[in-house]
This record gives C-alpha cells, sequence and structure tokens, in this order.
C-alpha cells in the first residue's frame, strides 16, 4: 500500500512537470526570441525616429498619410515589445491574463494592419505611374478624416471581435495559470471557425502580394522600355525602387509566416507552437521598413526636385 501512494506521488509529480514543461518555451527558443524582439525593438525606434524627422512634405498626400499610419501601426506594436522581452527573460508572465492576451493579440494586429497600409501605399503609387496627377487630399482635414475612418473601422470591428474571441478557449485558463502567456494556440482545436478565419486571412495575404508584385514587375518594365539606358538617371525608376523595397517587405516578412500558419493551423500540436512563435518574430522586422524612405529624394515631389548641371 506505501509503495503504491509513493508510485502514484511519484507519477502525479512526473505527470505535473510534464504538463508545466509542455507550457514552457525551451530555453533555445527564448534567447533566440530575446534576440530577435531586441533587434526589431533597438532598429524599430531608430527608424521610427530617423522617419519622423525626415519627412517635411505636405501631409496632403495620401502616400505620405498612409505612411503616417503605418508610422503609428509600428510604434503601438513597438510599446507591447518590452513585455515580451520581459517574458521570454524571465520565463514567466505575471501581469495577468487579459494584458497577456492584449500583448499576444497585437504581434497579429501588427502584420495585419501594416499590409493593409502596404497595399494601400502600392496601390496608390501604381496608380501615380499611370495618371499625370498624383493623389492628394485637398485639405489636411481629409487627410485626418480618411485616417480616422480606416481607424474608427478597426477599433469597431477588429478590437471587441479580439477582446471576445482571442484566447477564450478553455486551454488559456491553464495556461495563465502555469504564469505563461502567448499560448492560445489550442483555440485551433476547439473553434473550427477561428481555423478557417486564419485560412481565409493567410491566403489573403499570399494571393494580393502575388498580384502587386506582378503589377509591379509590369511598371519596371515599363519604365525600363521607356528610359533604357538612361533608366538609373530617371526618377520615375528610383520611386519604384521604394515600391521594390515595400514588396520585398512583404514577401520576406510576410509570405513565409502566413505559408505556415496554414500548416499551423491545420496540424496545430505544442511543438509547432514554439516554432509559431519564431515564425511570428520575424515578420516584426518589418519594423525596419522606414529604413527604405532615408535616402534619395525621401517624400519629395518629382517636380520640386531641381536637376542643376
Amino acid at each position: 500500500y506505501l509503495l503504491h501512494l509513493h508510485l502514484h506521488s511519484h507519477f502525479g509529480h512526473l505527470a505535473d512537470a510534464l504538463i508545466q514543461n509542455d507550457n514552457v518555451i525551451p530555453k533555445s527558443y527564448r534567447y533566440a526570441l530575446l534576440s530577435i524582439y531586441t533587434i526589431v525593438l533597438i532598429g524599430g525606434i531608430i527608424s521610427m525616429s530617423l522617419m519622423i524627422n525626415n519627412i517635411k512634405s505636405n501631409v496632403c498626400s495620401v502616400t505620405i498619410t498612409a505612411v503616417l499610419n503605418l508610422i503609428v501601426v509600428h510604434i503601438l506594436f513597438l510599446l507591447t515589445v518590452p513585455f515580451r522581452l520581459y517574458f521570454y527573460a524571465a520565463g514567466e508572465w505575471h501581469l495577468g491574463p487579459n494584458f497577456c492576451k492584449v500583448v499576444s493579440a497585437m504581434i497579429l494586429a501588427h502584420m495585419y494592419l501594416a499590409f493593409i497600409f502596404y497595399v494601400i501605399i502600392l496601390v496608390i503609387r501604381y496608380l501615380d505611374f499611370f495618371r499625370s496627377s498624383k493623389q492628394v487630399f485637398y485639405r489636411r482635414l481629409h487627410a485626418l478624416g480618411a485616417s480616422a475612418a480606416v481607424w474608427g473601422l478597426i477599433l469597431i470591428v477588429v478590437v471587441p471581435l479580439t477582446a471576445v474571441k482571442y484566447g477564450s478557449s478553455t486551454e488559456s485558463d491553464t495556461t495563465t495559470s502555469d504564469n505563461q502567456c502567448f499560448n492560445f494556440g489550442a483555440i485551433f482545436d476547439e473553434k473550427h471557425a477561428v481555423a478557417v478565419l486564419n485560412y481565409i486571412l493567410s491566403a489573403l495575404i499570399i494571393i494580393l502580394t502575388l498580384a502587386l508584385a506582378c503589377c509591379q514587375m509590369c511598371i519596371l518594365w515599363c519604365v525600363y522600355r521607356t528610359h533604357r539606358a538612361m533608366i538609373f538617371s530617371q526618377q520615375e525608376f528610383w520611386a519604384q525602387i521604394k515600391s521594390i523595397f515595400f514588396m520585398l517587405t512583404i514577401i520576406v516578412c510576410f509570405v513565409p509566416y502566413n505559408a505556415f500558419r496554414i500548416y499551423y493551423v491545420s496540424h496545430f500540436n505544442a511543438n509547432l507552437q514554439v516554432k509559431n512563435e519564431i515564425a511570428l518574430a520575424v515578420t516584426t522586422f518589418s519594423c525596419f521598413d522606414m529604413l527604405t524612405f532615408i535616402g534619395r529624394g525621401s517624400f519629395r515631389p518629382c517636380d520640386t526636385i531641381c536637376c542643376v548641371p
């Protein structure tokens, strides 16, 4: 009888330890995540600071308005990065389950919102290429109103849905009781609608990226066919280079993760969830995108650039 009690106690503690270890991110992954988010935080702050200091153009430009909104998206995400660093450094979460949900959701919100503004910026640039006049707001108030409308839609639709559904499964209670965070993947096993929504969003990002890339290649071909040997001296060409950098940001940071996410959602398990954290962290390198505007002719209209012999 005593032996039975001893074995039961021993295996009970062993089972508890195994359950706890399943919730804890291995040290090697934690160190990798700490490195990634430290680089993103420092590089993102530098990128945002240089960009804000570099903007001297008329904010009535539709492109600049979209870029300013993109900067706001990056800044909001960067505000949550120190809390991620705290968790991965300490290995435990002591700031409450609700705040964990907010910090966890912000990285996905950052990816989706950044992608939306990337699409807006690229579409506007493509329209400017085919039209003689650039897209502008007639008054700054119009630019402010358009931005408020976009953010209002986001706040009305996304925020309540996130607050109610994100991390609402029973496993979140288990996770937070073990002082863990960013472990809401088991919802894919419980809510089929959530999985379908993730499939749709990931597929949409990949399809739109391919469409935008095709448009960009066509525009580059048109520029080359027009100027040929003189292409490198044309402001039009360098304007398209900035668009290419945005495209590369989407392709490198977002497309691989969303392709992986389709597999992750359909084959969810604890091992994949840890890898998902690494892949998701890579999307945050998009915070460096503003560095593409630092340099030649940043935000200056083509008709204001004087070529002095």
